[in-house]
């Protein structure tokens, strides 16, 4: 039952992204930085998280996506979202993970946190913990899958409170 800890968009902020990471490490299987962090690649805030560069990440080392294989019927792509247009539209994202063979897309770049699934594939955006958009909440989200590959999403506030109208269970 592989459990993933998803950030994005956390612009410089190092004691508060710390704090999220601190509260969950020891729950998930692997933490994902969807872009924006503005942190150098070996800071100790991103240590053992798999982060990928985001607009905001001038020079920086990290990759512009990344696949992962979370268990034989799940594969995971994350990317930060601004080489395909996320603000506007889904389908470039969409034309990427089906490229790809994903069954999860993670993503950031807009500051939204929302979920949804469109053709059997489950995107996350999990907002931004530092500057939100269309609600107050700064937000990062956990998403667990379960043993019959059913994906649940739970989107928490910075201080850890979950925050339920943007949930989202029991999507195979």
């Amino acid at each position: 039952m592989p459990k993933i800890l998803i950030i994005s968009d956390s612009h410089g902020w190092r004691t508060e992204l710390l704090n999220v990471l601190e509260r969950h490490r020891k729950e998930v299987d692997y933490i994902v930085h969807c872009g924006d962090s503005e942190l150098e690649i070996d800071a100790k805030e991103l240590k053992g998280v798999i982060v990928v560069r985001g607009n905001c990440d001038w020079g920086s080392e990290f990759p512009e996506d990344v696949t992962l294989n979370i268990s034989e019927q799940m594969t995971l792509y994350a990317t930060h979202g601004h080489h395909y247009n996320v603000k506007m539209t889904s389908v470039p994202l969409s034309y990427r993970a089906e490229e790809v063979g994903a069954q999860i897309v993670c993503f950031g770049h807009s500051h939204i946190a929302t979920t949804f699934m469109e053709n059997g594939v489950v995107y996350i955006n999990p907002g931004s913990i530092r500057l939100p958009r269309n609600r107050k909440e700064q937000t990062y989200c956990m998403c667990t899958i379960e043993n019959n590959n059913q994906v649940d999403v739970t989107f928490y506030s910075i201080e850890g409170k979950i925050v339920e109208d943007l949930s989202r269970n029991n999507w195979q």
